[in-house]
């Protein structure tokens, strides 16, 4: 077998641990699902009429304000995923189940590749359940098979991108505690973007921030493919972004998991 064939077999081994390990322990799966729910319920049904009388109507939704937010919660389940991976490898970490996996004879990079399998697979299925409610609460996107395909694709860009800059917190932190804190960054990081209300309706400071933040122009691209929207150059910036956080994640866990001492 080549060096490839003997990643992928590990890598997959290590997916099928991650799953088990998420049907022993569902209560984070669970709780990953259903904050973007609730996040979705709450700002459609208690804030939904106040924002909707600040955000002009467009053509394809009439004002309707779970069409401009839904493409907001969608990113935001991302982020609340990503959470969970961190626990789980710092819990791994201090177990002392990723010092004993160094010392074995497989592929250095399936420990943390199956990890971010797991948490795409769980994340896209958690961004389902998010559009299935948004569409029974109203949502009505006006996308293509194309557009549709495009959207997926660049969600699971991010997803893969915030997956490794976690798995990379949850090497780094001490406790697993530490590492859900250190998540809390791009999990609530689209609370200041374009998610909720469009950023020239934010304060001059504000308003920078969440234009050049990553999240905002992701979103945006979002938006427009799903809505209809104009997009821009945001789908460039969106794409970038998710590059880079993917190769900074990936290239500090990789350095992080070869380097760190067992604890």
């Amino acid at each position: 077998m080549s060096a490839v064939s003997y990643a992928m077999r590990d890598s997959t081994t290590m997916l099928r641990r991650d799953f088990r390990h998420s049907l022993r322990f569902p209560a984070m799966t669970i709780g990953g699902m259903a904050v973007p729910i609730v996040f979705l319920l709450l700002f459609v049904g208690v804030f939904g009429d106040t924002l909707r009388a600040g955000i002009a109507a467009t053509s394809n939704g009439a004002g309707s304000y779970i069409n401009y937010l839904t493409p907001g919660i969608i990113v935001m389940t991302a982020g609340a995923a990503a959470a969970a991976t961190a626990v789980n490898v710092c819990t791994d970490m201090n177990e002392g189940i990723i010092a004993r996996f160094r010392t074995m004879a497989i592929t250095r990079t399936a420990v943390l590749t199956g990890q971010v399998l797991g948490s795409l697979i769980r994340t896209l299925v958690s961004a389902a359940l998010v559009v299935g409610v948004a569409v029974a609460l109203g949502f009505r996107p006006t996308a293509t098979p194309i557009e549709w395909v495009a959207a997926a694709g660049l969600f699971a860009m991010l997803t893969v991108a915030l997956t490794w800059l976690t798995v990379a917190f949850g090497l780094v932190a001490k406790t697993p505690a530490g590492a859900n804190s250190l998540s809390l960054v791009p999990e609530f990081l689209p609370f200041i973007s374009s998610a909720f209300v469009p950023a020239a309706s934010m304060p001059t400071g504000v308003r920078w921030f969440a234009v050049h933040q990553p999240f905002t122009p992701i979103i945006d691209t979002l938006r427009g493919l799903l809505t209809g929207t104009p997009i821009g150059d945001n789908a460039a910036i969106a794409v970038a972004w998710c590059v880079a956080i993917a190769l900074v994640g990936f290239l500090w866990a990789r350095s992080r998991y070869d380097h760190l001492p067992a604890r």
